[in-house]
């Protein structure tokens, strides 16, 4: 056995036995009120005659019982006081208190810290660098405030990794502002003799200041970190703004509509156009030429259903021009004119944050109470060699093409690589789809992605999983002809793919950069997005980010989420603030199938350790998708062992996105299976499915027992 195993088993015996003997001769009747007013009388003589020996058992006592989190260290501390007096007891519960909750930390981390990180060390991933940051800070808070008791910030905080020094000290120097008021209260208790006495006026002063304390040291510590943060930049005296909103994509269009609907003034800046990267490049061009892809691959099933027609063309001029009609015919959803009409101030220009109040646009400084960075994110371009000599593409420059690329190389197999991909095959083009990892859109389950990735091919999209690209070149030809390849690495093997375009669809990156943020020192992410807390603020409380440049997720839905809590924590803040929920975000992948998900799926419920059961129904079983000729796919559900709580849901299949809505209703509102079962979906519809799947749920988990009484009162009554 190893030396730290025994080490483990002798704490652990040590601390059995320890609590056995607390329980078995009942010492917890040592540690009340008026045990300890008894102990004030008996004891009074011994510590007069002895007071070293006196003190340090008490000291040694004190040090156990918290050490080991035995209840009563609030007694203990009443008594120090009236045994020793105030300014004795101060110097012997101060640094025994210390002392004993260091002891209890240490003994957490020898016993469980290993455990818990092994198990949950992916969840507990941003604790720890929490911890490492400013993990002083957070215990002299919890020290100052105590939200929780001191035992258990003594038990959680040695599964962290924060250093034994700085716990002692941080402990020694937060905890003595608490044990002032409550060794004031013990010399006032000391002095009780008669109930009369309770109603004194400093026994008053002492429980009143026992009551307060946690406000007015909350008050110090936000008084105390606002300077921190706030030091060396000049507040205005009064502001123009009470918002300033800058980009105008989804996060910055509600931002700016919520400030605008309460009353408040607030400048939306967009440096380019209106709608940001959803309506301009992202979410509405990409379902546009779904939508004209989805009408090829309709017509080319029409034999199918009995009908038959020429062989369709593609007139690809004509497709990205339906394209740029659709962005036209939605742009006043997001335009100026609509935004000015209901009172937000839009400018366009690049914005420059000067300070934590003031931003410069077109060189005009305004003054706000609040900023709300909206700025976005960009394609991720990586510096693949040769990849500057090709004619390379992004999801935002892709709509700009003339003519449809006859061999189209995709790199990356995401939402983005994959929904275009499968468009641009099935309108012709030649399409060959490269991807890292060893699955299409590694987040979901494995049998979802090769649904999606036998449609692909089905629809002759190649894809080349597990390979990576390498090199890029640009040559030419004996012809004089010009010819663009790259070349992928497959385990140590060379494969070299021709193409006349490449789209990259490899992520997208944060924009950070180019309007103050490094200026004013405000982090960033391991991820590269900003740094913001649970009401998405920055380090600057003022200064908040929503939307794709402060993650995690890249939605344009999430975004407008995350908007909500921002406009409203800047402009409420004072009164009422909101911590953002992601409990219940869907999310859908627009290929062919459609993956829609909302909440966990199998593979995060493996990796979180959850026990679970699966619910599926297949898609393929319903008659709605029969008719359709859409009878493919499947509904999978997680939900707890023996529940009917819904964990979250995946759907495969024609419309999921759509299908999702039901679940993601149920999930909001905590509705389980057996009331989605209970209510009447139109028959015949695609909706039947959610249904279901609930069925399927409510047979696996029949009461056996009770149907097999039910089974013998028929069979009785047919006597």
């Amino acid at each position: 056995m190893k030396a730290l195993d025994k080490k483990k088993i002798f704490i652990l015996t040590a601390l059995i036995i320890v609590i056995g003997v607390w329980f078995s001769f009942d010492l917890g009747q040592y540690f009340t009120l008026d045990q300890a007013k008894h102990l004030q009388i008996s004891l009074k003589d011994s510590i007069e005659q002895q007071p070293i020996l006196s003190s340090v058992i008490f000291f040694s006592i004190y040090i156990v019982a918290t050490a080991l989190s035995l209840p009563g260290a609030a007694i203990l501390t009443l008594l120090g006081a009236a045994l020793f007096g105030f300014w004795w007891s101060l110097l012997l519960v101060s640094f025994a208190s210390s002392i004993g909750a260091t002891l209890a930390f240490l003994i957490s981390r020898t016993i469980l810290r290993d455990w818990v990180q092994r198990k949950f060390g992916d969840r507990l991933a941003p604790i720890n660098e929490g911890i490492k940051k400013d993990g002083g800070l957070y215990l002299f808070t919890l020290r100052l405030i105590p939200v929780f008791p001191f035992f258990l910030v003594n038990l959680l905080m040695g599964l962290t990794p924060l250093k034994t020094r700085t716990y002692y000290l941080v402990s020694q120097i937060g905890m003595l502002a608490g044990t002032v008021v409550y060794l004031n209260a013990g010399t006032q208790l000391a002095n009780i003799e008669s109930l009369s006495g309770i109603v004194s006026a400093p026994v008053l002063i002492s429980f009143a200041l026992l009551g307060v304390f946690p406000m007015i040291a909350k008050y110090f510590i936000n008084l105390v970190n606002r300077g921190r943060v706030y030091k060396g930049w000049n507040r205005p005296a009064s502001f123009d703004q009470n918002m300033v909103v800058i980009g105008a994509g989804s996060g910055g269009l509600v931002s700016s509509y919520i400030a605008a609907a309460v009353k408040a003034e607030v400048t939306l800046i967009e440096r380019e156009k209106m709608g940001g990267d959803c309506l301009n490049t992202g979410c509405v061009p990409s379902k546009a030429i779904i939508r004209a892809a989805h009408a090829m691959s309709e017509i080319s099933r029409a034999s199918e259903f009995g009908i038959h027609v020429d062989k369709p063309s593609v007139d690809f001029e004509q497709v990205m021009s339906r394209i740029h009609n659709v962005i036209a015919k939605i742009e006043p959803h997001d335009s100026v004119e609509r935004y000015s009409k209901i009172g937000v101030n839009c400018v366009t220009g690049s914005a420059t944050i000067k300070s934590p109040w003031e931003v410069e646009v077109n060189g005009k400084t305004i003054t706000t109470r609040n900023i709300v960075i909206a700025t976005g994110a960009r394609p991720l371009v990586p510096k693949i060699p040769g990849l500057d000599e090709v004619d390379y593409l992004t999801s935002d420059s892709i709509w700009s093409l003339k003519e449809q690329p006859k061999r189209l190389l995709v790199l990356g197999g995401g939402a983005i690589g994959c929904e275009l991909a499968q468009s641009f095959g099935r309108l012709g083009s030649d399409v060959t789809l490269v991807e890292m990892a060893d699955q299409l859109l590694i987040r979901e389950d494995k049998d979802a992605a090769e649904l999606v990735f036998n449609s692909m091919n089905h629809d002759g999209v190649k894809v080349l999983l597990s390979h990576r690209a390498t090199k890029f070149e640009s040559v030419s030809d004996e012809n004089g002809d010009r010819i663009q390849r790259v070349y992928l690495d497959l385990n140590g093997e060379e494969v070299i793919v021709e193409f006349d375009a490449v789209m990259l669809a490899l992520g997208r990156v944060a924009n950070v950069q180019g309007f103050g943020l490094e200026e004013l020192g405000i982090t960033t992410t391991q991820r590269g997005t900003v740094e913001v807390n649970e009401y998405l603020q920055t380090q600057y409380p003022n200064i908040f980010a929503v939307g794709d440049v402060a993650g995690p997720f890249q939605l344009t839905h999430a975004a407008a989420h995350q908007a909500w809590y921002a406009a409203v924590n800047g402009l409420f803040g004072k009164f009422k603030k909101f911590k953002v929920d992601y409990s219940v975000l869907p999310a859908a992948t627009y290929t062919s199938p459609e993956v829609a998900r909302v909440g966990i799926n199998e593979k995060e419920a493996i990796e979180k350790g959850i026990d679970y059961d699966i619910v599926t129904y297949g898609i393929d079983d319903l008659d709605r998708a029969i008719t359709d000729g859409e009878d493919h796919g499947f509904i999978k559900v997680i939900t707890p062992k023996g529940k009917d709580k819904i964990l979250g849901a995946t759907i495969v299949g024609n419309n999921a996105g759509e299908l999702l809505a039901e679940f993601t209703l149920a999930m909001r509102h905590g509705l389980g299976l057996n009331k989605i079962l209970a209510t009447i979906h139109p028959y015949p519809t695609m909706s039947e499915a959610v249904k279901y799947t609930a069925g399927v749920w409510r047979q696996a988990n029949a009461p056996t027992k009770l149907l097999e009484w039910v089974a013998k009162y028929h069979k009785w009554m047919r006597k």
